[in-house]
């Protein structure tokens, strides 16, 4: 319903007409504007235009997108009648081709072979072995936070359960969370950011070294209690845990997988032209 309003309006708008010839395959199109040889078809000027735009704004866009294809068209058809056969730029052309067509296909047989070829003991080894790279840029935790309303019943229980990491405390806390918590989070397993954490307390300014030291924080406000259990902290400057150092170590190793392939199926490409007699050297003489 959109695009057809849209095509409605341009073509109302700029009272653009154009004739449909047979010899000319749209490839399923809607022609909008034929300068010369060239066609702007509606679908590309709806899909320039951003979803949730109003029609007026959608209207305007439009009207500028055809005056500036309009504008560019014109101005390729009075340049190419001007520098006819110019071989410099044919030779630009063909070079920029042969250059898109190597690096399409270099991506393509990249993207199969290595970047699903990274393994998590790979990623580990990488990372055991240069740790001194991989440097915390912020604080870490891991721990327990609960988010309870002031209403809630037994929070001298939630006071006491989440001072206990033991297996049974984080039982009933996690049953108790279930009942009455607005917010809840167990990570006494995993890192996370300590300054993600510090959003869903109430006080902005918390200090860190407070969490730091202290380990177990309780705040209130209006409607809630807070409750953070700190079991394991991780100072900035100190070596990065594996989970945050991960994602960049794939980085790493891919690229230079990619590196090393790239090379190899040179390598192998010319060993067979060399093989099959396809690569010829003349020594610049025409005798």
């Amino acid at each position: 319903m959109r695009n057809t309003c849209i095509y409605t309006l341009v073509c109302l708008l700029l009272q653009l007409s154009y004739g449909c010839t047979e010899t000319v395959d749209h490839r399923g199109k809607t022609p909008l504007v034929q300068v010369g040889k060239n066609f702007l078809y509606k679908e590309d000027v709806v899909s320039a235009i951003p979803p949730g735009v109003s029609l007026k704004d959608s209207a305007h866009m439009a009207d500028r997108y055809i005056k500036n294809w309009i504008d560019d068209a014109l101005l390729y058809i009075k340049a190419e009648g001007n520098i006819p056969d110019n071989a410099e730029i044919e030779e630009l052309v063909r070079d920029y081709r042969k250059t898109l067509i190597t690096h399409s296909y270099i991506e393509q047989i990249v993207s199969q072979e290595v970047e699903g070829n990274i393994s998590d003991s790979e990623i580990e080894v990488y990372y055991n072995s240069n740790k001194e790279i991989f440097i915390a840029r912020e604080p870490y935790i891991k721990g327990l936070y609960i988010k309870v309303p002031k209403s809630a019943s037994g929070i001298s229980q939630v006071r006491h359960w989440y001072n206990d990491s033991s297996e049974r405390a984080v039982d009933n806390l996690e049953k108790y969370g279930l009942r009455n918590a607005v917010d809840y989070e167990y990570f006494y397993d995993r890192w996370r950011s300590l300054d993600e954490m510090l959003l869903r307390l109430p006080v902005k300014d918390v200090e860190k070294g407070r969490i730091k030291k202290e380990k177990n924080i309780e705040l209130s406000d209006s409607a809630f209690h807070y409750f953070l259990n700190v079991k394991e902290f991780l100072d900035e400057g100190e070596i990065l845990p594996l989970e945050y150092a991960g994602k960049e170590i794939k980085e790493i190793l891919m690229n230079k997988k990619r590196v090393e392939f790239i090379t190899r199926m040179k390598e192998d490409l010319y060993n067979e032209a060399s093989e099959n007699n396809d690569i010829k050297y003349f020594n610049g003489s025409n005798e």
